[in-house]
């Protein structure tokens, strides 16, 4: 009987198409019963006047989603460890804060 292994390691392999990334100004996050998906939204021009929803004048601003991404349920937990571990660290190298601080 053999027994189960007790580390798993993923072979990541980045193609090199996506290599350097997407530039985005924001994400919006959102969910269905059986995936989280984060949509990131770069802006496609200077903000417009025009009708809201409620027939005032608001400010449009143009954007696209550039990447979506859905994760399972359970990855979020670890996605929000990995980023809060992350911004630690980059508040620990560049003496910045998230909050501006």
């Amino acid at each position: 009987m053999s027994e189960a292994a007790e580390h798993v390691e993923f072979q990541i392999e980045l193609p090199s198409d996506v290599e350097t990334g997407v530039p985005a100004d924001f994400a919006s996050l959102w969910h269905t019963p059986t995936s989280f998906v984060i949509d990131f939204v770069a802006t496609k021009g200077p903000a417009q006047m025009g009708p809201g929803d409620d027939g005032d004048n608001v400010q449009v601003i143009p954007a696209k989603v550039v990447a979506r991404i859905r994760i399972p349920p359970e990855q979020v937990f670890e996605l929000a460890k990995a980023l809060t571990q992350q911004l630690s660290m980059w508040e620990a190298e560049t003496g910045r804060s998230a909050s501006g601080e």
